[in-house]
């Protein structure tokens, strides 16, 4: 369970030396009674049919309560008491043994990290408060306390009364000067106070269990009667948990106020700073794992440096940003991570851990999920993502080609694409306006000149009534032109919506296959993890079973599919035929570098070509380039 704390006066440093001198602590406490009274009353309503049970039988006893009536309410109070008092066993015991959630990380051990156990500890008493049990990283922009007393985490598992455990964001280190990462750990330091008390304590156990049974009816391998006995244990978690939630959230919503306040006083200046970087750090680790590592993850390959990778990012982001152009100088003091004994070795274990739960990759490196180095990235990644891409688009164009005329595949060329994108499209033919000569009535000879006299004749008779007709029909047909232009207008811009009929076809097709794939990699990874517990393999697995992956990018659009992959063709085309080579922007991701400058404009030029039909600055583009589109191109 995760304390969001920043601290306060714990220990005997407060105001008169006393824990609950201060307001942060008092109100945290005074939440916590307010959680063990919830607690309470669960446990008085429990006995409450016992004690009404045992008044009976001693009404029984004394002679006050007997005849048939009382008779049967003992019975009838008996068997109501011990069918609650089982149920209430039954709810203490389930809460009692489930497994409250712990976070994956990767354990940094006081041998593995020296210089940083020493920095915390030295902290913690600077602030007065006990050091945690251990150190542990994760690989995310964000630092707290975890309870891992529970007997139920195994091996992950601290001695009971113990600390509980600083976890820290492993980009942190890489990033951060030491001075800013004492800075920045300092209030989550100052937590381990109130984890301290025995109120606070009891209430975090209290309501980490309740949150941990409220998940249990959905474990794996249980029999249809446990789990149906666990879904009633889990209602009543679920209750329970609703009567106590407020008090909980405001019980650590004090505690981190208290430890924020206690921080306060420990390196005030840099924390300022420090929380710049966390920002910054934030920025460039998100563009890192979503443009950078997610491509490697989809083509079996993991970086292995990821956190030395997001140095570069954010270096790189530093300078693209004109606000961030100072910051580029504090690399010349020396960083968190020289507190580790072993920076590279602390990386590649945080880089897999991020593998694994951002992806959902296996736990082990093997033939088909590789670790791949910097270096190494542009020609073992981004090529071969490529022609991946190129593949699976002349793939789709060979399915779709085949249905509409068996023959021939033609070869993987960027022609044949350029060709169906612009290829005029069959539209549904529309009914033809009538002209002037349909559909005429015919006149007899002689009624023409009877009609005009008459005509004649009323207007004399009747001028004013004439004249508000002709008024009328005059509006009539001006706001029959009106609505006429507009459902002009309307049906102009429905053509507009749909400019490349082409690129629609192809693009669902196209979104069609990648969900397929995507459908059957993760059918892969969830028959691996069930392999894994079932062999009784550390995994990733909570009170709500298996750990959740983290989606990195939102669901993309069938046209954003399609530009990708025509880009990928388009870089592939120019790799084969040029002088161009595959590249690694630290922010973009995969790039193209066409005599050694990254292409930036081929991006709208693609999508003039994807959303408009149009080829012109395309082809343009691969005239100056010097890409030959009818080259067959080398697929993956």
């Amino acid at each position: 369970m995760r304390y969001g704390v920043s601290g306060s006066g714990f220990g005997n440093g407060g105001k008169d030396g006393g824990l609950g001198d201060e307001w942060g602590v008092r109100a945290a406490r005074s939440r916590a009674l307010a959680v063990l009274r919830v607690r309470g009353r669960a446990l008085g309503a429990a006995i409450l049919p016992a004690a009404v049970a045992v008044v009976l039988y001693a009404g029984e006893v004394t002679g006050h309560f007997t005849g048939t009536g009382w008779a049967t309410a003992r019975v009838i109070t008996t068997v109501l008491a011990v069918v609650v008092l089982l149920a209430a066993a039954a709810v203490a015991l389930v809460v009692a043994r489930a497994r409250p959630a712990v976070t994956p990380t990767v354990e940094l051990s006081e041998t593995a990290a020296p210089d940083l156990h020493r920095l915390v500890r030295d902290l913690a008493d600077r602030l007065d408060v006990p050091a945690p049990s251990a150190i542990a990283l994760t690989p995310d922009c964000d630092s707290w306390l975890e309870d891992r007393s529970h007997r139920a985490h195994g091996r992950a598992a601290v001695p009971a009364g113990a600390g509980p455990v600083l976890v820290i964001g492993s980009p942190f280190l890489w990033w951060m000067r030491v001075g800013e990462l004492r800075a920045v750990l300092a209030p989550v330091v100052a937590g381990t106070g109130p984890a301290a008390d025995p109120d606070i304590a009891a209430a975090r156990r209290f309501v980490r269990g309740l949150d941990a049974a409220v998940a249990v009816p959905d474990e794996p391998g249980l029999d249809p009667l446990r789990r149906f006995g666990a879904r009633g244990v889990g209602r009543v978690a679920r209750l329970l948990l609703r009567a106590c939630g407020n008090h909980a959230a405001e019980m650590e919503r004090g505690v981190a106020a208290a430890g924020s306040e206690r921080a306060q006083a420990v390196d005030q200046g840099t924390r300022i700073v420090a929380q710049e970087q966390v920002g910054l750090a934030y920025a460039g680790w998100d563009r890192l794992l979503t443009r950078v590592a997610l491509p490697a993850w989809r083509m079996g390959r993991w970086p292995s440096r990821l956190d030395a990778g997001v140095v570069s990012a954010l270096t790189e982001l530093s300078r693209r940003d004109r606000l961030a152009e100072g910051f580029s100088s504090r690399l010349g003091e020396r960083p968190a991570c020289d507190l580790l004994e072993e920076p590279g070795a602390v990386d590649e274990a945080a880089s897999l851990l991020a593998a694994r739960l951002f992806h959902g990759g296996p736990a082990e490196a093997g033939p088909d999920w590789a670790p791949v180095d910097w270096s190494r990235y542009p020609e073992e990644v981004v090529d071969r993502k490529w022609r991946a891409d190129a593949a699976r688009l002349h793939d789709v164009l060979d399915r779709l080609s085949t249905a509409a005329d068996p023959e021939v595949p033609e070869a993987p060329t960027l022609t044949r694409v350029l060709t169906h994108l612009t290829a005029p499209q069959d539209r549904p033919s529309t009914p033809s306006a009538p002209t002037e000569d349909d559909d005429l009535p015919v006149v007899p000879p002689g009624a023409e000149a009877a009609a005009e006299a008459q005509a004649r004749a009323e207007a004399h008779a009747r001028p004013e009534h004439l004249a508000a007709e002709e008024e009328d029909r005059h509006e009539t047909e001006g706001r029959d032109e009106h609505e006429a232009d507009a459902e002009h207008e309307i049906d102009a811009e429905d053509e507009d919506d749909v400019r490349n009929p082409a690129a629609d076809a192809l693009a669902a097709a196209l979104s069609a296959q990648v969900a397929r794939e995507d459908a059957e990699r993760e059918a892969r990874a969830a028959a691996g993890a069930t392999a894994g517990a079932a062999s009784g393999a550390a995994g990733f697995t909570g009170p709500d079973g298996p750990w959740p992956l983290a989606p990195l990018l939102p669901p993309r659009t069938g046209r954003d599919l399609l530009a990708d992959h025509v880009t990928a063709l388009v870089c592939c085309a120019a790799v084969d035929t040029t002088g161009a080579a595959p590249g690694l922007d630290w922010l973009d991701g995969p790039a193209l570098l066409v005599d050694g400058e990254r292409a930036a404009d081929l991006g709208p030029r693609v999508l003039a070509l994807v959303e408009e039909g149009d080829p012109a600055p395309l082809r343009a583009w691969l005239s100056t380039t010097g890409v030959r589109p009818e080259k067959p191109v080398r697929l993956l």
